[in-house]
């Protein structure tokens, strides 16, 4: 049977964006993990009997369209349940109260601390009761990350949760099998790291990694970075720095060891390449995982921890982790056997999911994931962003001439726009006075 779907998602996987589109359309939603998981979904779903379309931002829905066009309206989420996205989280409710057709959450998950603070959450109570029951009204049950969002979303009254993980990690179905490569990591291995910008205790870190490994490369995800690495410092930050990498003052800004990415198979392509991946970022540390590469996590707050729990994620908590930490101890550590040997079967309950709501499976599907792997194969995708000053002549001009042309475009529509609210004025203008000559 034919299934049309909806798909919350920035991109559907085959379209290509140029990074300096993918920053002034913010193509990564803030943050390039988003593309991980949407990705993920969008191959899950693409049985040879789905018709996927792909919107993200609610004011780009029309509700009574979507009900006369879509059969199923899917929407893979990640930290949605936050007070930094609350007004986000309504705008997607109001449009999910107008549909009449199915509504499926994948993966959603609240944000406070590693500890779980309830008191923190109290302001956004409201409004995740108001999604909750719009699309419980919609779909048998919601799906979340894990404990800490089932917990929650029970502490308000829903029973109708679902532990399902992010689809992210079933990029490859139930075949995912992480393996280190050798017994031990030495200084001149190749090491990936990613940091939160926001997490300051990663400064020493960053410190001691970039002194000791000359072969560490940094994987920013963040929509400011990638800004900073297409344009170079914002007007604001010229001429600062910091000791985490946010500036390019930053050691590993000159030497030209930061590399991002803005399409999950060039990123996760780049990373198989690596011996080890670690840092803050959940999604970053998949992708490594996606890859093949030995990931570790520092869990440093609810979202992240509840996903490297369920999966098995080797990782640590932040608070507390020493300054001095070593990415050859994180290897060391690390055990990727309870995550092996428990993925088919978190596989398997993310299909019961699917089939519960009357989506299909590509894995199940015939030829169905292989095509799917084979046409993003064929895609031309943007190389890895480096920094500015790294750029050939030929690049820089590339850049030059795509800003000029935006530059002439936006003045045109400017242009436009004004001469439209010109003419508006006069024809407002003359009708009043009209209206004043034949009413004397």
């Amino acid at each position: 049977m034919h299934q049309r779907i909806l798909l919350r998602a920035l991109k559907d996987p085959f379209r290509v964006f140029s990074p300096e589109e993918t920053f002034e359309q913010n193509r990564l939603g803030d943050n390039s993990g988003n593309l991980i998981f949407s990705h993920a979904t969008y191959k899950l779903l693409a049985t040879s009997n789905a018709e996927i379309t792909t919107r993200f931002r609610p004011k780009s829905y029309d509700p009574q369209k979507i009900n006369e066009t879509q059969d199923v309206f899917v929407v893979p989420l990640a930290n949605a349940f936050r007070r930094s996205y609350v007004n986000g989280l309504r705008a997607l409710t109001q449009v999910i109260e107008k549909l009449t057709i199915p509504v499926v959450v994948l993966g959603v998950g609240v944000q406070t601390d590693v500890h779980g603070d309830r008191e923190y959450l109290r302001p956004i109570d409201d409004a995740v009761k108001a999604f909750c029951r719009a699309v419980l009204d919609r779909s048998h049950t919601i799906g979340v990350r894990g404990e800490v969002t089932e917990d929650y979303l029970r502490t308000l009254g829903f029973s109708a949760v679902e532990q399902i993980g992010c689809p992210s990690m079933f990029l490859h179905g139930d075949s995912l099998r992480i393996e280190k490569s050798k017994a031990a990591l030495g200084p001149q291995d190749r090491v990936a790291m990613t940091i939160s910008p926001y997490v300051s205790s990663m400064a020493s870190v960053v410190a001691g990694h970039h002194q000791k490994y000359p072969n560490l490369r940094y994987i920013p995800q963040d929509l400011q970075t990638l800004g900073t690495l297409l344009y170079g410092d914002a007007r604001d930050n010229r001429g600062k720095v910091s000791p985490i990498p946010i500036h390019t003052s930053h050691p590993l800004f000159v030497e030209d060891k930061v590399r991002m990415f803005v399409d999950p198979s060039t990123w996760m392509d780049y990373l198989s390449g690596f011996d080890f991946n670690f840092g803050t970022r959940i999604h970053g540390t998949i992708a490594a995982l996606l890859a093949g590469t030995p990931g570790f996590l520092f869990a440093h707050d609810s979202r992240t921890l509840e996903l490297a729990r369920y999966f098995h994620i080797p990782h640590r908590i932040m608070d507390g982790l020493p300054s001095d930490v070593d990415a050859a101890d994180l290897y060391a550590e690390a055990d990727y056997t309870a995550l092996n040997e428990g993925h088919k079967a978190r596989f398997e309950t993310m299909i019961r999911f699917l089939t519960k709501h009357d989506l299909g499976n590509t894995f199940a599907d015939g030829e169905s994931a292989a095509r799917f792997d084979q046409r993003v194969s064929q895609v031309s995708f943007p190389p890895a962003v480096q920094p500015l000053h790294t750029l050939t002549n030929d690049e820089l001009q590339t850049r030059l001439q795509w800003l000029h042309d935006r530059h002439v475009e936006t003045k045109k529509k400017t242009s436009q726009r004004h001469t439209t609210s010109l003419r508006t004025q006069v024809r407002d203008a003359m009708s009043s006075r009209i209206r004043q000559l034949f009413h004397r």
